[in-house]
């Protein structure tokens, strides 16, 4: 897996080299480990750094200073949690049922010696986290259960943060049918098409 091709967006996040470095070691285990467990779609490994790790990384910017917890919920391989750990944010929670992924995360942890904590169960069963300050979650569901979701794991004046496709706008309409929230969005970085959801003050109607 070699250096990122966008490497304008990269220094446009700030990301030092260690940090790349680092990312590229997460890249490459992940490459090794999809040959056995199916981490992510085959037809992104040509291009991990824009389709996974830019991805979660421009996330980043978003994430409030003042945030003392995140919790990533169907993290799956690690994205976008994993990645923002390894950019300096701290304590963040890991969220997935499944076995395997999960060992994968634990792995990527220890060879880039990065401090998370992996909850291996469903959302549900979640019962560790004392509210975070803020939710992510990539490819997961749609917004309206992604609120559901996250509910219980946020605090009140707790922010999410959701990596969307192009069908973005269309769940924001569906959602507000049942919640009411504050949102701003912008254009993703890694696909044109998408769209990363920043929402805030979310109480059901």
């Amino acid at each position: 897996m070699g250096f990122p091709a966008q490497q304008d967006q990269w220094k446009a996040l700030d990301v030092s080299r260690e940090t790349l470095d680092k990312l590229q070691a997460y890249g490459d285990l992940l490459v090794k480990w999809q040959a056995k467990i199916n981490l992510v779609s085959n037809s992104t490994l040509d291009d991990l750094w824009t389709r996974h790790l830019l991805d979660s990384a421009q996330v980043f910017p978003f994430i409030p200073q003042e945030a003392k917890t995140l919790v990533d919920i169907g993290c799956g391989a690690g994205f976008p949690g994993m990645v923002l750990a390894i950019m300096g944010v701290e304590d963040v929670h890991m969220v997935d049922s499944d076995a395997r992924k999960m060992a994968f995360v634990r792995e990527v942890a220890r060879i880039t010696e990065t401090p998370v904590t992996i909850h291996n169960c469903r959302i549900d069963d979640v019962k560790e986290i004392e509210f975070a300050d803020v939710v992510t979650s990539r490819a997961l569901a749609t917004l309206e259960k992604l609120l559901g979701f996250s509910e219980r794991l946020r605090k009140e004046a707790g922010r999410c943060i959701f990596l969307k496709g192009r069908k973005a706008q269309e769940e924001v309409l569906e959602a507000q049918k049942s919640w009411d929230f504050d949102y701003q969005s912008q254009v993703s970085l890694s696909d044109p098409h998408g769209q990363v959801l920043i929402i805030e003050r979310m109480t059901r109607k």
